[in-house]
């Protein structure tokens, strides 16, 4: 088989994973744990004395860090609240994918809640981008009518590169929850110009990075190497030969995602010494290679010195 073959291949192939499959592929390397991590740890400071906890999760790993976050609340001294956990949907096409439905998944979870002794309701929220995100927007500004408090946890992608775009709107719609913290966490890159050479280019310098960890960590021709490479070609193929609403794969860097978060009426706010001690033993379990830098208010995922991704911590200004 000839590499364009095998390219072809892996881009075509569109695995679905189980929930033990997707807990390996995540833990291969620590670019969702940065978030998990420095979310779960944040979150249970935010909700400290809280008999209601409303979490809105945003993210793009089908909920993988909630049944930690659930034993850290079942832990806490005063007793565990009432939990309801508010997400986004699957996305078509967006990778990795789920071989669970999201009924399914809200129902394990709950499950699993009750096993800690915590009353949990879980609602998912469709992501389109087609409706400029207006579905979610909308429900989420119903959300301030049914709930007071609660805690926000967006991160990852949504289509416009623009300053007035779907990005800053729902941040104005999460900032109107007046939630007692947001964590914003992303992978460090831009893929947002309209010109394909400087995307090119912006790709070259950046996915290197992921290419380079399997590279170093997996066996080649092993089924878990081919799906993580798989996944990086498709974000490959989206960035430079996908135009218009099928162009998902736009990365913004973390400088962008700052200005966006001050215009729309939030500050940041340090992550605490216990939050960054909590990610660097997490990365202790990772292969050498891995480093994490403190950067202003935010801490910075690197691979051989080099930033992959951020995390962030923000309250309404």
């Amino acid at each position: 088989m000839t590499y364009a073959q095998n390219y072809d291949n892996l881009c075509n192939e569109t695995h679905k994973f189980s929930i033990i499959e997707l807990e390996n592929f995540v833990d291969l390397a620590p670019w969702h744990r940065l978030g998990f991590t420095s979310a779960n740890a944040t979150i249970i400071e935010a909700v400290e004395g809280y008999s209601l906890v409303h979490i809105i999760d945003l993210s793009t790993t089908h909920r993988m860090q909630i049944p930690t976050l659930i034993d850290a609340i079942a832990n806490r001294l005063e007793g565990p609240p009432l939990v309801k956990l508010t997400v986004a949907g699957a996305v078509e096409d967006g990778p990795p994918m789920l071989d669970l439905s999201y009924e399914e998944l809200g129902s394990k979870l709950m499950n699993f809640a009750r096993s800690r002794n915590i009353r949990m309701e879980f609602q998912a929220i469709s992501l389109s981008y087609a409706d400029g995100f207006s579905s979610l927007i909308e429900q989420l500004r119903m959300q301030k009518l049914m709930y007071s408090g609660g805690i926000a946890n967006p991160s990852h992608p949504f289509e416009s590169s623009s300053v007035y775009s779907p990005r800053s709107t729902l941040l104005k719609a999460l900032r109107c929850l007046d939630p007692n913290v947001v964590i914003l966490v992303d992978e460090d890159a831009d893929f947002t110009s309209n010109n394909v050479a400087s995307r090119l280019r912006s790709a070259f310098n950046y996915l290197w990075i992921p290419h380079d960890t399997v590279d170093t960590f997996l066996p080649r021709g092993s089924k878990q190497r081919q799906w993580y490479e798989s996944y990086i070609y498709r974000k490959i193929q989206n960035v430079i030969a996908q135009e218009g609403l099928q162009r998902i794969e736009r990365l913004e860097p973390k400088s962008r995602w700052v200005q966006r978060m001050r215009n729309a009426d939030f500050r940041a706010i340090p992550l605490k010494e216990d939050t960054v001690s909590e990610v660097k033993a997490m990365l202790n379990e990772h292969a050498a290679g891995w480093g994490l830098k403190k950067e202003e208010d935010d801490l910075a995922l690197t691979w051989k010195g080099h930033n992959g991704a951020f995390a962030t911590a923000w309250l309404p200004a």
